[in-house]
């Protein structure tokens, strides 16, 4: 073999092994989800694990997983979905987990969020509803919101969706920030103090059974207030993105009775600067049998997690799919 052979099949040989190399190169994705003891972390983590297919994986059809070739998407603890849909407009989250009222007001810059539009944000579904949970110790019970004046109230952490929308709330009944010694705190944490007796009440918004929750159940007790049709409309008001639903009963232990509470839907947001071919691959991958199987056999919210309901309000909301998604959809008939 002349000189120019052996170097022509040595640089044809390097080229193919750099082919080979690229084809491995993995694709990482960080979905932002909220704090372990609620709903968004396990259903995002669930996501993560059907969407993903890391280079070397056995196919999908050799019994291996079927997400989209290459990704390794990884679901983070976070403050949920302020911090969330903030992370995705400023590229430092590929996707989000983030409450519908919460996506509006942050797209269009309106709210608490006026002059400041995150116009990079775009949904790939809607999740399921997230009821709001107002939790109060064992035996304890209020008449409306206004009986939370001068108590120690949990209003979620600081970046979370579900404070935006219970400050908004608790205005109507005349109650800020100025009279109730309020506590910041994540879902965990709030259980934790109102377990300790360091909290009159909390709120959390999140799809049930929430973890944290059916801990504090099981352990010291708790209540969970029944909003009046009333008090719904009221709350629908403040909130136009809160719409009247329910806690089944039985669904935390000592709570035999149905809870009626307002909902709000959980989204999963990405970023318009990712590829329409990336976020197809993950709609599509997001409701393969596969990861149907997944969410079934996870957290009990992940059963209400449907490509049936992924549309659901979207178009009311006034935030654009992402145009990956949308291909998606449109090739499923599930876009007219």
């Amino acid at each position: 073999m002349t000189f120019l052979a052996r170097l022509t099949c040595t640089a044809l040989a390097t080229v193919m092994t750099a082919g080979l190399a690229a084809a491995q190169e993995p694709t990482f994705f960080r979905i932002g989800t909220g704090s372990a003891g609620g709903t968004y972390f396990p259903i995002g983590g669930t996501i993560a694990n059907g969407i993903s297919s890391p280079p070397g994986s056995r196919p999908c059809e050799e019994g291996g997983q079927c997400g989209v070739p290459g990704l390794i998407a990884i679901a983070q603890s976070t403050t949920a979905s302020v911090f969330n849909n903030t992370a995705v407009q400023n590229g430092e989250l590929e996707a989000g987990m983030a409450a519908a009222d919460v996506t509006r007001s942050m797209y269009l810059g309106e709210g608490k969020f006026d002059g400041k539009p995150h116009e990079k944000l775009r949904i790939v579904a809607n999740l399921y509803p997230e009821d709001l949970h107002l939790v109060l110790p064992e035996g304890a019970s209020i008449e409306s919101l206004a009986d939370l004046e001068g108590k120690r109230v949990g209003i979620a952490q600081a970046g979370s969706g579900t404070q935006v929308a219970v400050l908004q709330m608790l205005e109507k009944w005349g109650v800020n920030r100025d009279n109730i010694e309020e506590a910041e705190l994540n879902n965990s944490q709030s259980a934790e103090r109102l377990a300790d007796g360091q909290l009159d009440a909390y709120f959390y918004a999140a799809g049930w059974p929430v973890s944290a929750m059916v801990q504090l159940a099981t352990t010291k007790g708790m209540e969970l207030h029944s909003f009046t049709e009333e008090d719904l409309a009221t709350i629908n008001e403040a909130v136009p993105a809160y719409i009247p639903s329910s806690i089944p009963a039985d669904v935390y232990e000592g709570i035999d009775y149905e809870v009626k509470t307002p909902a709000v839907s959980a989204l999963l947001v990405v970023s318009s600067d990712l590829s329409e071919e990336l976020v197809y691959g993950i709609t599509k991958a997001l409701w393969n049998d596969n990861t149907r199987t997944l969410l079934d056999n996870g957290h009990a919210k992940g059963k209400q997690v449907t490509a049936d309901t992924a549309l659901d309000g979207i178009e009311a909301l006034g935030v654009p799919l992402h145009p990956g998604a949308e291909k998606y959809y449109e090739e499923a008939g599930l876009l007219e």
